[in-house]
This record gives structure tokens, C-alpha cells and sequence, in this order.
């Protein structure tokens, strides 16, 4: 799901990280700095016409609540940033929509399997919601974007043997797929384009 405004910039130059948009707006120096590796408080257009979003769910403060040694919150806002991110539940998507107020969005259904035949060396799963560490966050590190044969191998002990955390359950589903630098041909796997616009959510 994406704000409905990025739909000409997908058409043109598909799912993109933020740092790829980054790069497609020529950003660079300490406003680059600030979009990149600290949290965004508000939705941001940049001069492209893409639209960033707000990071308000996981502040510095929670981060460094919940970050594995040796990483501080400007690390994480990275490892955010440079990947593409899919919902694997409706129900994800939609709490986010909700989040979004009456922002119109577009949302893309894509076919995971032909995505994953070609991307699979740039695809991790995760187990929790990467974008949030409200309440009582789940720790994290660099390890929590588990490689998608990694997961196919042993589902999520890379995951618990890196971070030193209990082994999840193999029942445990993945909350996101999320590919590096983003799915430059995403069309080619999307099934279904739907919008939603005020009060109206994603219904299978």
C-alpha cells in the first residue's frame, strides 16, 4: 500500500526503497542526512512527486529500547529505508490504512511467487513490523530481515541464533516481505490495483 499520488512514479520507475527515491530526486548533503537516518515526522513530496511517509511509530527513544549491541536509531531509519516493503495479512494493511486518515491510497496485490522467483536473493522476511516500536517493541537488529532462503531453510533461527532471542514458532508468520532497493518491474507481478480513498479499506 502506497499513497495514491505515487501511482505515476511506480508506473514509471516501479516500487522504489526511499533511497532509491532519494536518488531519483537528486538529494543529497544534510537534507538527504535528515530524510535517511533520522525519523521523519511528517510525510514528505519530494521534488520528483513521490511521497515518503512519517516514521512516527518508531522514535528514537523506543529504538534505543529494543536495538540490538551495536546499533543506534540512525541505523535502523537505514535499514528501513532501503528496502521495499510488502504486507503478507490484510489486516496489517489495513491498521496502517487506518493510520493513514483520509489519505488516499493505492493499494498493489502482487503475486508473491513470480516475485519471489525473480527477487528472492534481495527478499527477507521478517517477523514483526520492522516500522513500529510502540508499546512493548520486539527486539531487533540488522538479523530481524531474515534472507528469504535462510527462512525457507530453517525458518527463523538465523534470526533467534544472531540476536540471542528465543526461537519463534515455525507456525510464527512472517508480518513483511521487504526487498532491497526496491522492485523495479513491479507491474509485472501486480494481479490486482485497487484505490482507496477516505473510510474505505482493502476487502479480499
Amino acid at each position: 500500500m502506497t499513497e495514491a499520488s505515487n501511482w505515476t512514479s511506480i508506473r514509471h520507475h516501479g516500487l522504489l526503497s526511499t533511497s532509491r527515491l532519494l536518488n531519483l530526486a537528486g538529494l543529497d548533503g544534510d537534507e538527504r542526512y535528515d530524510l535517511e537516518r533520522r525519523q521523519r515526522l511528517r510525510a514528505r513530496r519530494l521534488s520528483n512527486g513521490a511521497v515518503i511517509r512519517d516514521q512516527l511509530p518508531v522514535s528514537p527513544a523506543a529504538l534505543e529500547r529494543c536495538l540490538a549491541s551495536g546499533l543506534v536509531p540512525e541505523d535502523w531509519y537505514v535499514e528501513l529505508n532501503r528496502r521495499a516493503f510488502f504486507w503478507l495479512d490484510p489486516r496489517r494493511l489495513n491498521r496502517q490504512r487506518r493510520a493513514c486518515g483520509s489519505s488516499s491510497q493505492i493499494v498493489l496485490t502482487v503475486d508473491a511467487h513470480c516475485l519471489l522467483s525473480r527477487y528472492a536473493r534481495r527478499a527477507a522476511l521478517t517477523p514483526i513490523n520492522t516500522g513500529n516500536a510502540r508499546r512493548s517493541p520486539a527486539r531487533r537488529g540488522r538479523e530481524t530481515f531474515v534472507p528469504f532462503d535462510k527462512w525457507r531453510e530453517s525458518g527463523w533461527s538465523w534470526e533467534a541464533a544472531v540476536l540471542q532471542t528465543p526461537l519463534r514458532s515455525p507456525s510464527h508468520p512472517p508480518v513483511e516481505l521487504a526487498i532491497a532497493d526496491g522492485v523495479e518491474d513491479v507491474l509485472d507481478f501486480v494481479v490486482d490495483v485497487r484505490r482507496l480513498d477516505a473510510g474505505e479499506y482493502f476487502l479480499l
